[in-house]
């Protein structure tokens, strides 16, 4: 093993990367009217030019329907020029360029795309205030053919690869969760009905991206509460994912509708997201309700190693680590225990040239650790930025 791993290159599928590290997709509330900004554009090279091997363009969906943010880009030929002088900036800079893929499913609002959420069943969801349609056998195959379409477009504008996000709760995550799937058909039920939406996507996403484009997957470790998918069914799934011809899996967990900061850890930052809120009602239910339904989940550096390693032992393709990483000391533990690449994203939030810091100074810690972590900066990403606010 070499020396400093995470400063030797390393390949997913097609693709090569100067290092080991990657920007993971975390939202950035960077494209107003579902167009990428300028602004998008300057934090992404930004990253690029603080040393990342990979920078991921976040939580993209495949369809106008599939969109939560009313600043939420969605995939269509229009806004393939404004991705593509993203990509360009950040490969003038020697990084890759990836965009992660999905579908809000229940979380999907109907102010944004004038529809009515879509999920696997019809069952109400509180923090999004929707009750969503049951899914027909049309909506399943035409927003499957729906990711292979953004696959296409996305290497159209210049993205290295593509990152499949069937995590956090949201549509392929509502499949393969029993909380969310509650069908009696062939797409819900037993644990293969309820992966055989993520292998139709796979199926078309892998037949999309060709040899050219590197395929990545986000899937949940677990749910993190009783009554969704478990870590056993997480190992599973990355079987399966790695049957279907991922390239790579980027492994995390949580699901937003019931454990949003599991993911994160740290603190919640009650009052900023309350403040951000412009549908007044879910914004009088945050201001009562907030504290009862989202609880802080205790932050410790890489808090999901120990689960990530059982699927690092059941599946031999290349492993992406991600959670709480904030010093090379960490990072080195991770890379040295198994894992392939590790990505962030608070760390590189507070610091986008993080990489460049601890390749200079091994004793580098992230200044996102000062904060608690605090977590305001998920609060900016509704605003239409993605900053780090402390002043410390």
């Amino acid at each position: 093993m070499p020396k400093d791993k995470l400063f030797t290159p390393g390949s997913i599928g097609p693709l090569r990367l100067r290092n080991r590290s990657i920007r993971s997709a975390a939202f950035e509330g960077m494209c107003p009217g579902g167009v990428p900004s300028d602004s998008l554009v300057r934090y992404h090279a930004s990253v690029a030019a603080g040393g990342i091997g990979m920078t991921t363009v976040a939580y993209v969906s495949v369809t106008d329907g599939g969109r939560t943010f009313r600043h939420q880009a969605w995939m269509r030929p229009e806004i393939i020029p404004f991705f593509k002088k993203l990509t360009d900036a950040v490969h003038r800079r020697g990084a890759a360029a990836s965009i992660q893929l999905g579908h809000g499913g229940n979380m999907a609002d109907r102010k944004v795309s004038g529809r009515r959420a879509v999920a696997p069943s019809a069952r109400f969801n509180l923090y999004g205030l929707t009750l969503p349609r049951a899914m027909s056998e049309a909506d399943i195959e035409d927003i499957a053919r729906a990711y292979a379409d953004s696959v296409k477009l996305a290497a159209r504008a210049g993205f290295d690869a593509v990152e499949i996000h069937a995590g956090h709760g949201y549509l392929i995550s509502q499949f393969l969760s029993p909380y969310t799937n509650r069908r009696r058909d062939r797409w819900g039920g037993s644990f293969e009905n309820r992966t055989r939406f993520l292998r139709t996507v796979m199926a078309y996403a892998r037949k999309a991206s060709g040899k050219q484009t590197a395929l990545l997957v986000k899937t949940n470790l677990e749910d993190g509460f009783p009554g969704g998918m478990g870590s056993e069914d997480g190992i599973e799934v990355a079987r399966i994912l790695q049957n279907e011809g991922a390239d790579a899996l980027v492994l995390s967990g949580g699901f937003v509708s019931k454990t949003p900061l599991y993911m994160l850890r740290g603190l919640t930052p009650h009052q900023e997201l309350i403040s951000c809120q412009t549908d007044p009602l879910i914004k009088l239910g945050m201001a009562a309700f907030s504290r009862i339904m989202i609880r802080d989940y205790p932050y410790t550096e890489a808090y999901f190693l120990e689960e990530a390693l059982k699927v690092r032992k059941a599946v031999a393709l290349p492993l992406v680590y991600v959670g709480g990483l904030a010093s090379k000391k960490k990072i080195d533990e991770v890379l040295d225990a198994g894992f392939d690449f590790i990505a962030m994203a608070r760390s590189l939030i507070a610091e986008p040239d993080f990489i460049n810091l601890i390749r200079k100074n091994d004793n580098h810690v992230s200044q996102c650790l000062a904060c608690g972590p605090c977590n305001s900066c998920v609060a900016t990403m509704y605003m239409g930025e993605c900053r780090c606010t402390f002043e410390g």
